[in-house]
């Protein structure tokens, strides 16, 4: 089973490629750091135009929703061999959180304008023109469980689809490692753990409709 990438960044090459890769180099390298640069600072720190840099991210959402699609490509790219659906969807979550720890920095960015825009969609006086950001998880877990959807009915598996949409996602951090003070391999095994405890219980609940 592979999945093809599906981050929607722009694709360039050449001159272009290196301006993006350099913009989004900086900007990665200063969210890890616990630093969010508007456009003007990116610009001013990579060394590269302001209007040039505006021009690839015209707003503070466009920027990091780049940044973050750029760090979690590989996520994107993942593949597994493994025939089982149950152990695909773990496996899937052993190597994709590490990477999303790798670049914690940039997926708290990413939740940080994501309640930002909430609030501000939410008030009389603004009118939100910037797109949300938001995650692939959807795409992503919908390829890696769509094997279950022949075990279970739809409303089952749909709970399953929708569970692990909360399992999968830096939103996790915030409750595991901010509140509890669990390590990272707590939060990987942890999260195993969840996918593995509700898709037991989906099978559970297909049987007795049977």
């Amino acid at each position: 089973m592979t999945h093809n990438s599906l981050a929607s960044s722009p694709k360039y090459s050449g001159v272009k490629k290196r301006t993006f890769d350099r913009l989004i180099n900086t900007a990665l390298n200063a969210l890890e750091q616990g630093c969010e640069l508007t456009i003007t600072e990116l610009a001013d720190k990579s060394g590269i135009s302001r209007a040039t840099a505006y021009r690839y991210f015209p707003t503070q959402s466009d920027l990091i929703a780049a940044v973050v699609e750029s760090a979690l490509e590989p996520i994107f790219n993942w593949q597994s061999d493994n025939q089982d659906p149950d152990q695909q969807i773990l496996d899937f979550l052993a190597f994709a959180f590490p990477q999303m720890l790798k670049h914690e920095g940039a997926l708290r960015a990413a939740l940080r304008i994501s309640l930002q825009q909430w609030a501000a969609e939410r008030t009389t006086l603004s009118q939100q023109s910037d797109k949300l950001v938001r995650g692939n998880r959807k795409e992503i877990l919908s390829t890696i469980l769509k094997p279950l959807k022949s075990q279970m009915p739809e409303q089952i598996y749909n709970n399953v689809l929708h569970a692990i949409s909360v399992i999968y996602g830096s939103e996790i951090f915030l409750v595991l490692k901010d509140i509890w003070k669990l390590d990272n391999q707590q939060v990987v095994s942890l999260s195993q753990w969840m996918a593995k405890a509700v898709i037991n219980q989906a099978k559970q609940d297909a049987l007795k409709t049977q």
